[in-house]
């Protein structure tokens, strides 16, 4: 079975390694080329590199990488920001490396050209990048209300045991917005409080399965009565259809404040 395991970068980033049967690794969205290098000191061998999207703290390290290992494969979107690509994935495209197969899904919102990776076996884990977090999404900064939620929606289709791997450690202040969105929300709680535990513990919030996502995430739960109501009441009036409660959701977590 493939081993998982996350290297802290910046303040809240997350490059994740995913080693595979054959000792080799997948490196993902390598913001920093220092946790990647220290953990190669150890005896990670990297296969290739997976990105996201073309934010800095996510393919800031390439170059770096690249430096160590002359070759390794880059794979990325079809978007002319992300130089170091070698390897230029459309969507629903499948591609193996370091012996596991992945499918890239097409997840505009956050950028125009963000892409999420998803391991095609039982209990495959999804790269979600900056698209969906853990009790969150994110900010709306290339695309519209529209196309996040239908990334998110396509996202959360995907089977209930996916392990979701996020960008960043943004768990905690999601928790706290979200229960002000459904205080009355027990799995929401319950979630809150094993964040505060880890988080108490230095340990991440991350992985979380898909189904606890779907259970407790306010923006994968547009349709859910107390969410579509207390989306309502911050906006003053009644949203007309689920596009305008999704975007209701996010300008209000854009300015909320614990």
């Amino acid at each position: 079975m493939p081993s998982l395991t996350a290297l802290r970068a910046f303040d809240d980033n997350y490059i994740w390694v995913l080693r595979g049967d054959a000792g080799q690794s997948l490196i993902v969205d390598p913001g920093q080329a220092a946790p990647v290098l220290e953990a190669a000191a150890q005896g990670l061998a990297p296969a290739a590199i997976l990105l996201t999207h073309h934010h800095d703290d996510h393919i800031g390290g390439v170059p770096e990488l690249l430096a160590r290992w002359p070759g390794l494969p880059v794979i990325a979107a079809d978007d002319d920001r992300i130089v170091t690509a070698t390897h230029r994935v459309g969507d629903g495209e499948t591609f193996e490396a370091a012996g596991m197969r992945f499918q890239a899904l097409f997840v505009p919102g956050h950028t125009r050209s963000h892409v999420a990776f998803h391991r095609l076996a039982e209990g495959g884990e999804l790269f979600s990048g900056d698209t969906l977090f853990s009790l969150g999404c994110g900010r709306l900064f290339e695309g519209t209300p529209a196309q996040m939620l239908t990334s998110l929606d396509r996202l959360a289709g995907l089977p209930g045991e996916t392990p979701v791997c996020c960008g960043h450690e943004y768990t905690a202040s999601n928790a706290a917005f979200a229960l002000a969105v459904e205080p009355g929300n027990a799995a929401l709680r319950q979630r809150a409080d094993q964040v505060r535990a880890l988080r108490a513990q230095g340990r991440p919030s991350l992985p979380v399965s898909l189904a606890e996502e779907r259970a407790t995430n306010p923006f994968l739960r547009v349709d859910v009565p107390e969410v579509a109501q207390a989306v309502d009441a911050w906006l003053g009036h009644r949203a007309g259809d689920r596009v305008e409660t999704f975007a209701g959701l996010r300008r209000w977590k854009d300015g909320f404040r614990a």
